[in-house]
């Protein structure tokens, strides 16, 4: 999810500036709802492209979808042999000039090797060293933040400078209805909910190094309820226990379940986004939502919250003992704990513009 909504900001940039071309983008199938709303058509033809976009699909005029996830857990079935080669043909047939491989990993760079393009377009300093030699065109990106560098690479195919932009997202209107109808919802049961912004709170992460303790969370809730503001907090598939951790006897605070679309839409309205090295905090920067993130082993310099043009303020908590590591390891790390709960309090009270008071 990370990966993706850093390498949208390219994309758009890349489709303002040329409108009319055709840009077509392989992606898991969990993840397209971030590219394409369900509500937009599932295909346009070289002859339907137009310069003027959809809500629903803003930016692409394809999503091609590759399994990945799948073909690792199931690699020696004939069944993901089939899907392969069937997604090479697709690509081979698209026709392509160039293709941008924006994730720096191995598995990427093989698929962008599909379609036959003369030109295939990476960093010269991938994630995954190796993926380097699957690159025609290795480009010597400059930028510290990996969104400033797929832009860098972006302009390889534009052949001129890009403006940055705040990545365009598509508009779900089921996803839209959705939210409309939570908020109401929840407005009516609970009297004490007004019409403040709300604050949406990620406990989750992709590991345990990064995961800041649901105690402290749910000590954040509470101040934020104390100053009469309401907390969101998401229960990403297998992080249902910590979204109840975190709002456990608090009345200002409610777990909710939610596809991805239906997030993009409840972030859309978030009054602040608090949560660590995250896919959803990156969503919120993505909308120019305000964030504060809570950081450990991860370097936000190079993949922390942006702050776009027209975009919101993003604040980064990350202790100094803290060091850049990306082991999978099920604790959090040492340095993460140094962060306490004041200290996210405090930027959430700033950010809010509420007078910070640690007793609440």
């Amino acid at each position: 999810m990370g990966d993706i909504l850093h390498a949208l900001p390219a994309v758009t940039a890349l489709r303002r500036m040329h409108p009319m071309w055709r840009i077509d983008w392989v992606v898991e199938p969990r993840w397209r709802s971030l590219l394409v709303s369900e509500d937009s058509a599932a295909w346009v033809a070289n002859d339907e492209v137009s310069s003027q976009r959809k809500p629903g699909r803003p930016v692409v005029d394809a999503v091609i979808e590759a399994d990945t996830r799948g073909w690792r857990r199931d690699g020696a079935s004939l069944a993901t042999a089939r899907a392969i080669r069937q997604l090479r043909t697709t690509l081979r047939t698209g026709e392509y000039d160039a293709v941008l491989e924006m994730q720096g990993a191995i598995r990427t760079a093989v698929i962008a090797r599909f379609p036959g393009c003369r030109r295939v377009i990476g960093d010269a300093h991938p994630r995954e060293r190796q993926a380097r030699w699957l690159y025609t065109e290795p480009v010597a990106a400059q930028g510290a933040h990996v969104i400033d560098r797929g832009l860098e690479l972006a302009e390889a195919v534009a052949a001129d400078p890009l403006e940055m932009h705040m990545p365009d997202l598509p508009v779900d209107s089921a996803a839209e209805a959705w939210c409309e109808q939570l908020l109401d919802d929840w407005k009516r049961l609970d009297g004490s909910i007004g019409d403040a912004p709300f604050v949406l709170i990620h406990p989750g992460a992709g590991w345990g190094a990064k995961r800041w303790p649901t105690e402290r969370f749910h000590a954040v809730a509470e101040w934020l309820g104390a100053q009469g503001v309401s907390a969101l907090v998401n229960a990403g598939p297998g992080e249902e226990p910590l979204a109840e951790a975190v709002v456990r006897d608090l009345p200002a605070a409610r777990a909710v379940r939610s596809s991805l679309a239906q997030l993009t839409a409840l972030t859309r309205r978030a009054g602040l986004v608090i949560g660590g090295d995250t896919g959803p905090l990156h969503l919120a920067c993505a909308l120019g939502r305000p964030v504060v993130g809570i950081y450990g082993p991860t370097d936000p310099t190079r993949n922390g919250p942006y702050r776009f043009p027209g975009g919101a303020e993003c604040a980064v908590l990350r202790s100094a003992e803290s060091r850049r590591d990306h082991r999978r390891l099920p604790e959090p790390e040492a340095g993460l704990l140094k962060i306490d709960s004041q200290a996210v309090c405090r930027e959430a009270a700033r950010l809010l513009e509420l007078g910070y008071n640690q007793q609440g």
